[in-house]
């Protein structure tokens, strides 16, 4: 299976915090680059992130099924994010202010399944801002939950 990820432009729409030739991208601050469509300087592109980059829906073997497209189930899966305790975590944004409920529900069996614990996004529902680091919660086993909240504390980076 070949996915294509245009239409969808989630990762340069800002959803995902990039850097692309000095730029940054973060949420409700879109890449210059992107019309929403696609990109207007695709053919000069840089290397990193914008020709390495994948979603784990548009990588090849997917384990995400076709409904798990950002640009539809308003969510961008990065997989492997980091391992915890030999485990790989896998990461979602929102595509939007928050993964919608269904989305996340998917995402989180999935994590269940799989032994792969989920670490997603969301906006503050307080606030009316895009926050460009959106809250960050953990789905897991709770010693999981609590490395998180703990790295979170020490103020690490966990991507």
């Amino acid at each position: 299976m070949n996915r294509q990820c245009q239409p969808c432009t989630a990762c340069c729409d800002g959803w995902v915090q990039i850097t692309v030739k000095g730029c940054e991208a973060y949420p409700g601050h879109p890449c210059p680059h992107s019309t929403g469509q696609g990109c207007d300087d695709y053919l000069n592109r840089p290397v990193q992130p914008c020709q390495t980059f994948e979603c784990s829906w548009v990588k090849a073997g997917s384990a995400l099924p076709e409904h798990l497209k950002p640009s539809e189930s308003g969510a961008l899966v990065i997989d492997g994010i980091l391992k915890w305790q030999g485990l790989s975590v896998d990461l979602a944004v929102p595509v939007g202010r928050e993964i919608p409920p269904a989305t996340l529900d998917w995402l989180k069996e999935f994590a269940e399944r799989t032994l792969r614990p989920l670490i997603y996004q969301q906006q503050d529902p307080d606030s009316k801002l895009l926050q460009k680091n959106p809250l960050t919660l953990a789905y897991g086993p709770p010693a999981f939950q609590q490395w998180v909240l703990e790295q979170q504390a020490q103020g690490k980076t966990l991507w």
